[in-house]
């Protein structure tokens, strides 16, 4: 391709070079041709998608404009779609049903009104609720859609709207303005081509990240500057030609300049594998490949930078229709893709009232069954007989139905309509109180506790399984360089703070080049950011803490790293300035768990790798003939001490060696698919043959409180697992310090070791054996496995995992990768146990959205746990109070709550089918349609639900004694023995009040209305004594709940008693002026409460609980020394475990075998015997034959 000299490019030449790109890419022009990779873009492919830069026409047709919606409805459908979603309920169509059956006159015993009254004011307090959080979704979407930004078009910078963006266009960005939409940077006001980003609002990283614009943007001719139009700096007032991109110009003044290859859309945000290719005249540069460091996602600020522009290529709704016909309409950016709508959690609690509910159901169809076969019968045979009764002698052929369907009409409040409601508003609630809690606000950085989901609540008082992370959620991830070992000498041992050590500061002063090539290592092997702060200090701004401390080690020992000039690094050295030049970055993955980078000197030019890492990503790689024991010794160490370790090397190489490398790094670089892999395997063709510099020390501090927390959640009950990416060294020290594993002489470490399944089921099979043997505390035995050992085992031995899993209380897992947490919070919920996650980085995400709750620590790593999670924490020390306090009241409130409405259903139902004995088992109800509607809506909703206040004992008691727990892991409150106990209340209360009622007032003694009001009085009563009865702590809004309540009751009976037409016309005028009524109101209340206050009174003299004795103390002001011990009833079996032979090795003893020995066959350190807990003792699990609980199969 021909340049002129000047810098232009012929027409021909430009024509020919669009017209090939065209023809590979199937650009525009070509829509009627099916392999076109744009045209045949869709869901069900995995096409790659072309964005042409500056090309509004490609992109118009098949893609929507950058309009961000995440309403659920719209006005016109609204209606439609919230009654689909509600009747989707099958409790819902329940009720419709019985509400449609009402309106049929013939079978109805009640005004339609009774049923249809309480269903549409569920509904519409339900659909208010929608309607109000889609607004608030819509304000804030219509405050994205209209904020207005600057595009490029045509070669002039204009204002827009956000959601007009349109793939390709180049959107320009000022200094602290909101990234609209996914861009590919092509300029910024930096000559090197940088910007910064915070992205808090992406994964809540605080620190600023660095972004850069591809190298084929970078360094073109300043000739070609002539090609801009005039009319660009006219109009658009960006600035003199000096400071801006010249390839920002060109695109911003000819109609099209290249063409980006990026993949379909995904959510992941670290991640963006692309190509961009450039038209003529800059066709040299050819294919540049692109990554996440080229772009700036949705929601983040351009901060510390004048101006950036970049090329839309994800924008906010995509529409389309797909191969197999299907429309599809999404948000196409990550942050967009990210937010996914998660998972509904099913409580445990929720589990037994769905349980509960269809036993009632049941109960409920026997007895419609029943009645109705009763009811022909006595309608064939007496009913026939009475003068008064006049029955057609051949009715319909659905006669037959009547008299059941108007008993399954009658039944039907058996099922409390309002339950779901009841419960929804009071778990509102619960969420509110967690995050009104000015205990757990976090005053270092005045957070406060979140809930984000609010339907869970009661399942915190259940947990069983903590499984937690331990930098940044047990520690404070603040990293404080401690220690180093330079070329086999150990500095810090004596001080404990190598920066004071006289030999390495001596060392430091004398030059040694070992130290010095050591302290370059630790400045500069890096994505450190410095920044100048107006006072003139230097600023780090890391993406890591352990980089942050090693930059800050170096500078301390006069290796400054002062200046980041694009990939120019300087770096003072007393006095003299050291310039690097930054060649590629090899960067930190999980799985190489090492970085390095390339560099050239800019004084000798020579050629140097850099590399720090994981010690056995790195001591394996030693230079053949280097002796690594010195620092293997060294690691081990400071792992002993709980100190996070890094090993530093380097090594020369040569030009040709690097030039030949640089290729296939290029290549592996471009690549589209499997970028990640190709990536990692060129990297190891250069990490090797490395000169081991040393080793870091950095301490991680514990949090404050970790260990007293930890240690009063055990005697709660809770066991406790540790997740980490660290060594098992760190791991075990760690743990040893925050009461994880019991100190000596008490602690029993089991180990899990091996590389090959043979060593991994060896070692399994000992530990197995060993924690089925040992007579040891369950708390006081660990077992402790690595992550190469933990895949082998949950591949080909899961079935002895979980065996395992079922017997041990406490496991630390070390090297573990994001998605094995993930397992092993899915193996424990398949043994029916109930687990909390708790995390405080990107990495703890997937674990903390497997688990049943989710509690995300708002940590120095960011926010992306915290916003993952359905509870966020300021500190690990919180968990106790959200779990003890919060937890165990929701569990407690919502036990009484469901347990409460089903009772006062059942006792008015119960009145009902008494009443049918005396109607000619007819189906006539009792109670008119005023009073029923008024019972199930107003009577008895008020007062339980103002029990969300109630306490059964005073937070302070339960945080002393937290064994008390127990109650609500074991669904003590909750189960169908309590419900049988409400179910039987309910009988005993609708028989006393129909016996008393009839008997006071029946058989021609008054009107049936008034009958009517008598029973339904004594239910009023009753119902106020027994919520008298079953509140442990009143306030001045539970007696007005509870009285007033009461006193409403003949407010709103004397109103509707003056109304002639309200059929209680002077009913209840007359009732309260007879003494019989008010005699008759008593003997109800003492016949129904007397028995249950004998009983209650008997179980608290003679056979008291443990929180029977907590509430005796707090009422008397006396202390409890001791509560015993408080066993746990064995769970019903419902699939046994099969577990895998167990054969004892030959002439070996493995209980005694020490944990960490140098035999590659060790599997335990023993501290000696265990002795039992003071207070709280669970069932031990480690008997041999009846470990095994409600497993499913993995």
């Amino acid at each position: 391709m021909a340049i002129s000299p000047n810098g232009e490019t012929s027409e021909r030449e430009r024509e020919r070079g669009e017209r090939r790109h065209r023809t590979e890419y199937g650009g525009r022009g070509r829509k009627k041709k099916m392999n076109n990779p744009v045209i045949k873009l869709c869901a069900c492919s995995t096409m790659k998608r072309y964005v042409y830069i500056k090309d509004d026409e490609s992109s118009h047709d098949l893609y929507c404009a950058n309009r961000i919606s995440n309403t659920k409805y719209n006005v016109l459908n609204f209606l439609p779609k919230n009654l689909w979603e509600q009747f989707s309920r099958f409790m819902n169509q329940y009720f419709l049903l019985i509400a449609c059956l009402q309106l049929w006159s013939l079978i109805t015993p009640v005004n339609p009104a009774s049923t249809w009254g309480p269903l549409i004011f569920i509904f519409a307090v339900s659909a208010t609720k929608e309607a109000w959080d889609d607004y608030h979704r819509y304000l804030s979407d219509r405050k994205a859609n209209e904020k207005e930004v600057w595009v490029v078009r045509q070669g002039i910078k204009t204002h827009i709207q956000a959601q007009d963006i349109r793939l390709g266009n180049i959107v320009w960005l000022r200094e602290n303005d909101e990234v609209p939409c996914d861009l590919v940077l092509i300029g910024t006001s930096d000559p090197q081509g940088v910007c910064y980003v915070e992205t808090a609002a992406l994964d809540g990283e605080t620190d600023l990240k660095t972004r850069v614009i591809p190298s084929a943007c970078m360094g073109i001719d300043l000739e070609l500057l002539h090609k801009i139009k005039a009319s660009f700096f006219a109009e658009s007032s960006v600035g003199s030609p000096s400071s801006i991109s010249v390839v920002v110009l060109f695109f911003f003044s000819t109609p099209m300049q290249g063409v980006i290859e990026c993949p379909v859309p995904d959510k992941d945000i670290r991640r963006f594998n692309a190509n961009l290719r450039l038209f003529p005249p800059f066709i040299d540069n050819d294919l540049c490949p692109l990554t996440i460091k080229n772009t700036i996602l949705q929601s983040c600020y351009l901060r510390n930078t004048e101006w950036a522009c970049g090329v839309a290529v994800y924008t906010g709704k995509f529409l389309y229709s797909c191969c197999q016909g299907h429309i599809a309409k999404w948000n196409e950016t990550k942050l967009g893709m990210s937010r996914g709508i998660p998972e509904p959690k099913l409580t445990a609690v929720d589990a037994m009232i769905d349980k509960l509910t269809g036993a009632i159901f049941v109960f409920q169809i026997v007895v419609v069954m029943v009645l109705g076969v009763a009811g022909n019968v006595w309608k064939d045979t007496e009913a026939r007989k009475q003068w008064y009764v006049q029955y057609p002698e051949d009715g319909p052929w659905y006669e037959l139905l009547v008299i059941p369907l108007r008993f399954e009409l009658l039944c039907s409040i058996m099922i409390p309509i309002s339950i779901k409601v009841s419960l929804d508003l009071v778990k509102g609630l619960y969420a509110k109180f967690i995050e009104w809690d000015n205990k757990m606000i976090d005053h270092e950085t005045s957070t406060p506790a979140h809930a984000t989901n609010t339907a869970i609540s009661e399942d915190l008082g259940q947990v069983e399984y903590i499984l937690t992370d331990k930098t940044g959620t047990l520690t404070e991830n603040r990293m404080i360089f401690r220690r180093c070992c330079i070329n086999g000498i150990f500095y810090g041992n004596e001080t404990g703070d190598a920066l004071k050590d006289a030999r390495l500061l001596n060392a430091v002063a004398s030059g040694s080049p070992n130290v010095i090539r050591f302290l370059t290592v630790m400045a500069i092997c890096n994505t450190v950011i410095p920044v100048q702060s107006k006072s003139g200090n230097i600023v780090y701004k890391a993406q890591s803490q352990d980089e942050d401390a090693l930059v800050h080690a170096a500078a301390q020992l006069h290796m400054v790293f002062f200046n980041k000039s694009g990939n120019i690094l300087e770096i003072k050295f007393n006095a003299s300035i050291i310039r690097y030049e930054v060649l590629e970055i090899l960067e930190f993955t999980s799985d190489r768990k090492r970085m390095s980078v390339v560099v050239k000197d800019c004084q000798n030019g020579k050629i140097i790798l850099l590399s720090k890492g994981a010690d056995e990503a790195i001591l394996p790689y030693a230079a053949a003939g280097q002796q690594t024991r010195t620092f293997i010794e060294a690691v081990e160490q400071y792992a002993q001490l709980g100190l996070r370790t890094l090993c530093l090397a380097w090594c020369e190489l040569e030009e040709d060696e690097y030039q030949e490398w640089s290729l296939m790094f290029k290549e592996a670089s471009s690549t589209l698919v499997d970028r990640e892999w190709r990536l990692a395997e060129v990297c190891q063709r250069l990490e090797h043959d490395l000169e081991i510099l040393g080793v870091t020390a950095i301490e991680d501090r514990l949090q404050d409180g970790v260990p007293e927390t930890i240690e009063t959640l055990r005697k709660a009950g809770i066991n406790f697992w540790m997740l980490t990416g660290d060594k098992q060294n760190t791991a075990i020290q760690i743990a040893l310090s925050c009461n994880f594993v019991s100190p000596e002489p008490k602690g029993q470490l089991l180990l899990i070791d091996g590389k090959t399944e043979d060593e991994v089921r060896r070692s399994l099979e000992r530990v197995l054996l060993t924690m089925k043997t040992t007579t040891s505390e369950p708390k006081d035995v660990a077992f402790v496995v690595d992550g190469w050992a933990l895949e082998i085992a949950l591949k080909h031995y899961r079935i002895t995992f979980i065996e395992l899993a079922i017997l041990s209380r406490t496991a630390i897992c070390c090297r573990v990768t994001p998605s094995q947490k993930a397992q092993l919070v899915e193996i424990l919920k398949s043994c029916d146990y109930r687990t909390l996650a708790i995390g405080d980085g990107g990495n703890d995400v997937r674990m903390i959205q497997q688990a049943d709750i989710g509690v995300g620590i708002s940590g120095r790593e960011g926010l992306q746990a915290a916003r993952a999670a359905d509870y966020s924490i300021g500190k690990f020390r919180f968990l106790k109070r959200l779990i003890l306090v919060h937890g165990r009241y929701s569990y407690n409130r919502t036990a009484f709550l469901s347990q409460y409405s089903f009772y006062k259903s059942l006792v008015i139902c119960f009145i009902q089918i008494f009443f049918s004995f005396i109607s000619g088992v007819s189906g006539t109800s009792l109670f008119n349609s005023v009073s029923l509607m008024a019972y199930n809506v107003f009577y008895t909703s008020v007062p339980v639900l103002v029990s969300v206040l109630d306490k059964d004992l005073s937070e302070e008691t339960v945080m002393q004694h937290p064994q008390i727990l127990f109650y609500c892991q074991a669904g003590r409150l909750l189960n169908p023995s309590t419900f049988a106990g409400w179910f039987g209340r309910s009988l005993f209360h609708a028989i006393v009040v129909f016996v008393i009622s009839i008997h006071a007032y029946a058989y021609e003694k008054s009107e049936m209305e008034e009958v009517s009001l008598v029973a339904l009085s004594g239910c009023i009563w009753l119902q106020a004594f027994v919520m008298t009865l079953e509140t442990n702590s009143f306030t001045i809004l539970q007696h007005l709940a509870i009285w007033g309540n009461l006193i409403a009751f003949y407010i709103i009976n004397w109103i509707f008693s003056a109304i002639p037409a309200s059929g209680m016309y002077t009913i209840m005028f007359r009732l309260c002026r007879q003494p019989s009524y008010w005699i008759t109101v008593f003997l109800i209340v003492a016949a129904g409460m007397g028995p249950i206050l004998s009983l209650k009174f008997f179980r608290y003299t003679y056979r008291p609980s443990k929180i029977n004795i907590l509430q005796q103390a707090e009422r008397l002001g006396g202390p409890i020394l001791s509560l015993g011990n408080i066993e746990p009833q064995a769970r019903s079996v419902e699939k046994e475990v099969s577990p895998m032979s167990i054969t004892q090795p030959k002439n070996r003893n493995p209980v005694f075998e020490p944990l960490l020995s140098d035999s590659p066959n060790a599997t335990r350190r023993s501290f000696g015997a265990g002795t039992p807990f003071d207070f709280f003792q669970s069932q031990s699990r480690l008997s041999s034959s009846s470990y095994s609980r409600n497993c499913k199969d993995n």
